[in-house]
């Protein structure tokens, strides 16, 4: 047993120094890296005009149980913006604000995840098309804290819905 871990004990030490080699050449500062046309200085998709499929960034916004009118379906489209939407510019904003690598813009709540019991509202969103060159198919409500905060943090995408 002994001449196992003599044999083993190298092996990891070996193994955990070139795991840590390997982090520390990946958390170098962002600042130090060249902005990517794709990810920019802080590795956000933010500004992906460089982006192979950002000509096919188009997006359906179908609304409904939202107060003043906002109610409807709104095509927006970016670089440039466009569309039916009544604010594509602000629209198109939002989305580079919020694309961030590895993390989805639109993905669902995790269902794990706590969240505050109270209600927003109801108002409900279905966003389908192309973003960042990958298919889109979202639903959002305002059913809990968690999805009040998704749907808010998409504002003007989905209109400002306000508290019930």
């Amino acid at each position: 047993m002994l001449q196992v871990m003599s044999l083993t004990l190298p092996r990891l030490a070996l193994a955990a120094g070139a795991s840590l080699a390997a982090l520390t050449s990946l958390s170098a500062p962002a600042a130090a890296a060249p902005p990517s046309p794709l990810l920019g200085p802080l590795g956000s998709l933010g500004q992906h005009r460089g982006h192979p499929h950002a000509e096919a960034d188009h997006l359906t916004v179908t609304v409904s149980g939202v107060s003043g009118g906002a109610d409807g379906t709104f095509e927006v489209r970016c670089h440039p913006s466009g569309g039916s939407h009544p604010d594509a510019d602000g629209a198109c904003q939002t989305l580079e604000r919020e694309t961030r690598w590895g993390r989805g813009v639109f993905a669902p709540v995790p269902r794990d995840t706590m969240c505050t019991m109270q209600y927003g509202g109801p108002a409900t969103a279905r966003v389908t098309g192309t973003w960042a060159g990958r298919p889109v198919d979202a639903t959002f409500d305002r059913s809990n804290g968690c999805e009040i905060a998704r749907w808010d943090r998409l504002v003007p995408l989905l209109p400002e819905a306000g508290h019930a």
